[in-house]
C-alpha cells in the first residue's frame, strides 16, 4: 500500500500494512490566505490580519499571540462591533496553490489545507485569554456574536480553497483545553462553540473534504460532541486522555490520531528502552480498538536523539504488530 491507501485503511476500519501517523501521507498546500498570516522567525512583533500581535522566537516552535492590555484588539467586550474588523479571503493570487496541489499524485497522498486559530483560539489571540475565559462566562451574547463573524469567516474561507485548489482534507487547529481539562466548562462550550462548529464542519463536508481536528488537549468531556458536529479525525489526542474509554464510547465513530505521551519521551537522559517501550504501549493499547493512527500527538520530539527512536519504533513495531494482528481476526 502505498501512504494514501495506508491511511484509507485504517480509516476505514480495513486491513492496514502498518500502524502509523498520518501526516506523511499529506502534502500541505501554503495558500496564499494562510501565507499571508506567516510570522518570520525573528522574535520581533507582527500584526495579522486581524490586527493580533505575534511573535515567533528563534528557539520557540511555532509564533505565538504576545498580547498587552495595550495592543489587544478587543479592549471592551460592550464594544465589540467598533474595534474588530474581519479579513477577506478575496484578492489573493491562488496560481501558485493551484499549481502546486495540480502536482501532487492524489492516488497516493492528500491535499491537506491547514487552517490554524480556531473559533476558541481566534477568541482569545483577539482580547487575551483570561479575558476571554472571562467573557464567556460573563457576556455570552457578545462572545456569540464575535464567534459568528469568525465561524463565517472560516466558512467563506473554507469554500474558496474548494473553490481554488480543493483539498482533499481540512486540518483545522482548534484547542479546547489543556492537559488536565476543558479551558470552559462543557455546557458553555456546547452552548457559544458547538453550534458553529458543526456550521464549519457542514461547510467542509458540503465541499467534500475530510474534518480533521488538531487538539492536544484534553476533550474527553466532548467527544461525544465532536462526533455529533461531524469531526471525522481527532488528531493530537494526548495519553491524558482515556483513549481506550473514548473508543469505547464512540464505537467506531471517530478516527483518532496521537497516544504516543511525547512529552514523556521528549527528555534528556532518558533511555533508548524507555522510548521504545512508550510507543509500543501506545500501539499495543490504542490499535485493538480500530480507526487508529499511532502518533506523537504534536507530530515530533524535539530532541533529535528521541524522535529518531520515537520514528523507528513507530516504523518498525507498527508494521509487526499489523502483520501479527489482521483486523477481523
Amino acid at each position: 500500500m502505498n501512504l494514501r491507501e495506508n491511511v484509507m485503511a485504517i480509516y476505514n476500519g480495513e486491513q492496514p500494512d502498518y500502524y502509523g501517523d498520518i501526516m506523511p501521507a499529506l502534502h500541505i498546500i501554503m495558500d496564499p490566505v494562510f501565507a499571508s498570516d506567516s510570522v518570520p522567525q525573528d522574535g520581533k512583533e507582527h500584526r495579522d490580519s486581524w490586527g493580533t500581535v505575534r511573535i515567533f522566537l528563534p528557539d520557540s516552535p511555532g509564533p505565538h499571540p504576545h498580547l498587552t492590555p495595550e495592543n489587544i484588539v478587543i479592549k471592551d467586550i460592550e464594544r465589540w462591533e467598533e474595534q474588530l474588523i474581519i479579513p477577506s479571503v478575496e484578492n489573493f493570487n491562488w496560481s501558485n496553490a493551484r499549481d502546486e496541489a495540480a502536482s501532487v499524485n492524489r492516488k497516493e497522498k492528500f491535499v491537506a489545507a491547514f487552517s490554524p486559530a480556531g473559533l476558541f483560539e481566534r477568541s482569545h489571540f483577539l482580547m487575551g485569554f483570561e479575558n476571554a475565559l472571562m467573557n464567556y462566562l460573563e457576556y455570552p451574547d457578545e462572545m456569540k456574536a464575535i464567534l459568528r463573524k469568525i465561524a463565517d469567516y472560516k466558512i467563506s474561507y473554507i469554500r474558496k480553497i474548494r473553490e481554488e485548489y480543493h483539498p482533499d482534507i481540512i486540518f483545522y487547529h482548534d484547542d479546547w483545553g489543556s492537559k488536565q481539562n476543558l479551558f470552559l466548562p462543557p455546557a458553555v462550550w456546547r452552548d457559544i462553540i458547538k453550534p458553529l462548529q458543526k456550521e464549519i464542519s457542514d461547510a467542509i463536508h458540503e465541499s467534500g473534504m475530510i474534518y480533521m481536528h488538531h487538539a492536544d488537549c484534553i476533550c474527553q468531556p466532548v467527544v461525544e460532541d465532536m462526533v455529533e458536529i461531524g469531526i471525522d479525525i481527532w488528531q493530537g489526542v494526548i495519553a491524558q486522555n482515556d483513549i481506550v474509554g473514548i473508543q469505547q464510547m464512540t464505537n467506531g465513530r471517530l478516527a483518532m490520531a496521537g497516544g504516543i505521551d511525547g512529552p514523556k519521551i521528549d527528555v534528556e537522559n532518558i533511555t533508548e528502552d524507555a522510548i521504545r517501550s512508550e510507543v509500543r504501549r501506545a500501539i499495543d493499547t490504542y490499535c485493538p480498538g480500530g480507526r487508529f493512527y499511532p502518533s506523537i500527538p504534536n507530530g515530533i520530539c524535539f530532541l533529535d536523539w528521541n524522535n529518531n527512536i520515537a520514528m523507528d519504533e513507530l516504523s518498525t513495531y507498527g508494521r509487526k504488530y499489523a502483520q501479527e494482528h489482521p483486523v477481523g481476526k
